[in-house]
């Protein structure tokens, strides 16, 4: 491991000197020709500088997702286990409380939240008035008051239709489900569908006999979606689907029905959870790097803990997609 001692015997100054440069201490006088050497030094052989991170107490992890949605989609258990590991290493003390215990649990002394899950517009107010520090994973609920860190699914969308598109695929349809109405809790549209929509539109390819939309997000919602499509006989020869968990019940409707996979229907998701290169065929989809959407996420509160300021910040992980034979 690289050392500030092997940097000043290179440059030739003191151990000292480097410190004080690759801490930017403007107080230091070293020359520029110095300084640069210094810094290249540093980055030819190597040398990562210790990150100390000051403890931060009093933190909750709201974790507003129903027992039911937590048993069929593992994606919001994934975010949860993660924030915890990473909190621990980066010295963030985290209370977890459930959406069965509510806004009424969070201890007074909270100096900043991690909310997972879907809120509506009441909690929001009530939160607000608790701790106005949070950071909001995977949803973002409202912008003006919170930080919030999400997966690009639009941008996931509209590069499946794309790949669909480019590849020479006649029909193109989808399979998604509902998102919420923060003030009113009423079913409204999903982004995923909106982007289908507009990309499909884009190149002439939008059908509404191929778009199938559910009221949840899981295998027992796909199955069923995806035997109705096969039933009507509106199976198209590429599916865009919102979510593996939506589409591990479609993949196993189209075996059931002997539609040949990628053969007769190619099947594209998002989410890429472990289940996924395991199905039969193996998933195509986007993974979703959930350490990183954490990482940023204790970022944000770590600054908004530390520093303060009155700009929230609503930040986009982009996803690489993960080719299995669904494709």
């Amino acid at each position: 491991m690289a050392t500030i001692k092997q940097i000043a015997e290179i440059v030739g100054v003191s151990s000292a000197a480097v410190s004080r440069v690759l801490n930017y201490d403007e107080g230091i006088s070293v020359s520029a020709e110095t300084r640069k050497a210094i810094f290249e030094t540093a980055e030819k052989i190597g040398y990562r500088k210790k990150v100390i991170y000051p403890r931060i107490e009093n933190v909750v992890l709201l974790y507003w997702i129903s027992s039911l949605d937590e048993l069929e989609d593992v994606y919001y258990q994934s975010i949860q286990d993660e924030l915890k590991k990473q909190a621990k290493k980066t010295k963030i003390q985290l209370t977890v409380i459930t959406k069965e215990e509510g806004l009424e649990a969070v201890p007074s002394e909270t100096q900043a939240f991690l909310a997972i899950g879907w809120f509506n517009r009441k909690e929001l107010k009530q939160l607000y008035k608790i701790c106005r520090k949070g950071v909001f994973i995977g949803t973002s609920p409202d912008e003006k008051l919170f930080d919030s860190v999400r997966p690009n699914l639009d941008s996931f969308v509209t590069q499946i239709v794309d790949y669909f598109v480019e590849r020479g695929y006649k029909t193109i349809g989808f399979i998604g489900g509902m998102d919420r109405n923060i003030d009113t809790g009423n079913p409204v549209m999903d982004v995923r569908e909106w982007s289908f929509r507009q990309s499909a539109e884009y190149y002439g390819k939008l059908n509404e006999e191929y778009i199938f939309i559910t009221d949840r997000y899981t295998v027992t919602a796909g199955y069923e979606t995806a035997r109705e499509m096969i039933r009507r006989g509106n199976v198209p020869s590429a599916l865009c689907i919102a979510s593996d968990t939506l589409a591990v019940g479609v993949l196993q409707a189209l075996n059931e029905a002997g539609i040949q996979i990628p053969n007769q229907v190619a099947v594209f998701s998002i989410n890429d959870i472990n289940v996924a290169r395991y199905v039969s065929p193996p998933l195509t989809t986007f993974h979703i790097d959930i350490p990183l959407m954490c990482e940023t996420a204790l970022d944000l509160l770590r600054k908004r803990v530390l520093s303060g300021g009155k700009i929230t910040k609503a930040v986009f992980i982009n996803g690489l997609p993960v080719f299995r034979k669904s494709c």
